[in-house]
């Protein structure tokens, strides 16, 4: 099959995060089934237009700010619905990982009006919203768009009765999983390396990590504290409870999404103290590299953590997050056997290849026409 497959941004320092890292993913894990896979969206810090990632054909073009003030909600990508018009043509499916932006929006009414079959994958960034845009965006474009898709794709429960709240009980909804390359199997790490790696946005609270290493440094003068990753309104904030901090604590800033994989083998244990998390990318990645995880009881994927015992799931209290991070800290062994299971559940459970075919037969009832079965009111993460 011919796939084009569209995200809102792409960057050299994943800024937009987990939906360009699932969408490669599936492209590449698509790719080795024998599909040909195109990536599009928009771009920006890149000199010039990337033409692949990672080995997938990509046709990016220029991010414009048409709304300041609102994030990634304001993007806009001038040309690519035109684009997408065009090439969908060639095209037997098109995949948009939809939220409420100028770039997927426009981009999934082009696949709409070329009467190409596409499917959405919402990430949980489409649900009930008090933003002021997404009502007269809702009304012109996303519940046409919801409507009429061959299927939506929705990660957790609460993701498929959000998704049912904006478009309705009509729409084609279907379950599917992140999935998580496998990660070869590294040396232990030489130190004791806490690690937060995700945006600086107010919902992954950084903050609350620097104030649980300030906490704990002391108790535990061999191990660091590190944040990784590009800044969204946060910064100012750690940086300064970061200098303020008598811990080993520090952030590190941005870092090209390619270098993941290296820069978790570093540590010991990875902790993302976000609330209302969907399904977070990092923490997959974190588990197929073989390190026990710290997240909170809102997170998606806090339920098969707790089922498995491949890290600690806590409150939402600073208190709770410093006990945990305290209890591994303080146990070797309990690291270990952690970061073990934690990788054997992101092979056994989170395998590209089982998304790949997944994706396969839910492209293939796209291109034939066929309905979505309707989704089981059970929890997804409940079995293998």
């Amino acid at each position: 099959m011919r796939i084009l497959s569209i995200v809102t941004l792409v960057s050299p320092t994943g800024e937009y995060g987990g939906p360009v890292r699932v969408a490669v993913n599936q492209a590449r894990a698509l790719t080795e089934l024998g599909h040909d896979v195109t990536i599009a969206g928009s771009f920006r810090g890149f000199p010039e237009a990337p033409k692949a990632l990672e080995g997938i054909p990509a046709h990016l073009v220029p991010a414009r700010t048409l709304l300041p003030g609102v994030g990634f909600a304001g993007l806009a990508a001038p040309g690519l619905s035109r684009w997408v018009r065009s090439a969908a043509r060639s095209a037997d499916v098109v995949h948009v990982h939809l939220a409420r932006d100028l770039v997927t929006v426009p981009a999934a009414m082009a696949a709409r009006r070329a009467k190409i079959p596409y499917v959405l994958q919402t990430h949980g960034m489409i649900d009930p919203s008090r933003n002021p845009l997404a009502r007269p965006l809702d009304a012109v474009a996303t519940r046409r768009v919801l409507r009429d898709a061959a299927a939506v794709l929705y990660l957790t429960p609460v993701e498929r009765a959000g998704l049912r709240a904006v478009a309705g009980d009509g729409i084609a909804l279907s379950e599917l999983r992140n999935g998580v390359p496998s990660a070869a199997e590294a040396a232990p790490p030489q130190g004791l390396e806490v690690l937060y790696l995700a945006r600086l946005a107010p919902r992954k609270r950084p903050e609350t990590f620097v104030a649980a290493a300030d906490t704990l440094g002391a108790e535990f003068p061999k191990a660091t504290f590190r944040l990784v990753g590009p800044d969204e309104g946060r910064a100012e904030e750690v940086s300064r409870r970061i200098r303020e901090s008598a811990a080993d604590v520090a952030w590190e800033g941005a870092l090209d999404p390619d270098r993941t994989g290296e820069r978790l083998s570093r540590a010991a244990i990875y902790v993302l103290p976000a609330v209302d998390e969907p399904y977070p990318m990092s923490v997959l990645e974190a588990m197929a590299a073989g390190l026990p995880v710290v997240v909170t009881d809102t997170c998606g994927l806090a339920p098969i953590i707790a089922e498995t015992g491949c890290g600690i799931v806590v409150d939402d209290s600073i208190e709770a997050l410093t006990a945990a991070i305290r209890r591994l800290l303080a146990d070797p062994a309990l690291r270990a056997d952690q970061g073990r299971r934690a990788r054997e559940v992101a092979r056994e459970r989170f395998s590209m290849q089982a998304i790949a075919h997944d994706l396969q037969a839910i492209y293939r009832r796209a291109v034939d026409g066929q309905p979505e079965a309707a989704p089981q009111d059970a929890d997804p993460l409940s079995s293998p």
